[in-house]
């Protein structure tokens, strides 16, 4: 027999299952990952959706009580390689964005770093200068409530952990995306802000990880 939810628990019956998806099965878009949890729990309608904000609230609290010193290392190791990624292409004023950013990434999570450049060829120049295989794809973000761009973005592999740069004019960085969590716009961090988040001992990469210039 099918159970029947109050709106509010029903809320947070796909809040937390859909929490529990990303955080063991990897899925990294929180739509998808409400929809997944509405469809397991037999819920029809947009009426029992939470908003992402809600989702990340009890992503964290899930990822704290279950995942406790393996997510941590995780994320360690994601900052880690996002600050040498960052070193690596400092030409290219890297951002931070994201789970890594926020504290919410997983063993599946991509480093995802917001690079600026007018010339999208230079990005690939460097990559292939120092031979790092990359492929090049695309993201989808949203400017405002109406408006999504398309960017390039270029992805490759920093030891296990995945790597992606999108790619934005230099015009831009002063003008970021929204967030697809909040609405707002996107928070990004620059090195010295990584650098400010991380224990002392975490800053240097772990040796034969990186391309040298990394």
């Amino acid at each position: 027999m099918r159970r029947r939810y109050t709106a509010s628990q029903a809320r947070l019956s796909v809040a937390e299952l859909a929490a529990r998806l990303i955080a063991e099965e990897g899925i990294s878009s929180y739509q998808l990952a409400k929809q997944k949890a509405a469809e397991r729990l037999g819920m029809k309608g947009r009426q029992h959706l939470p908003d992402n904000r809600e989702i990340e609230a009890v992503l964290a609290q899930y990822q704290r009580l279950f995942q406790g010193q393996t997510q941590a290392q995780h994320l360690q190791t994601r900052r880690r390689t996002a600050l040498a990624a960052m070193r690596f292409l400092s030409p290219f004023s890297p951002r931070l964005v994201g789970p890594v950013l926020s504290g919410t990434a997983c063993e599946y999570t991509s480093v995802t770093l917001h690079v600026f450049t007018d010339t999208l060829e230079d990005i690939a120049l460097i990559l292939s200068e120092h031979g790092i295989p990359y492929k090049l794809e695309e993201r989808r973000l949203r400017q405002n409530a109406t408006t999504l761009m398309r960017y390039p973005c270029y992805r490759f592999i920093a030891g296990e952990v995945p790597v992606e740069l999108v790619v934005f004019s230099l015009k831009e960085i002063h003008h970021p995306p929204l967030s697809p969590v909040d609405g707002k716009p996107m928070r990004r961090a620059d090195r010295l802000t990584l650098e400010g988040m991380m224990d002392e001992s975490s800053v240097t990469p772990p040796a034969g990880v990186y391309p040298s210039s990394f």
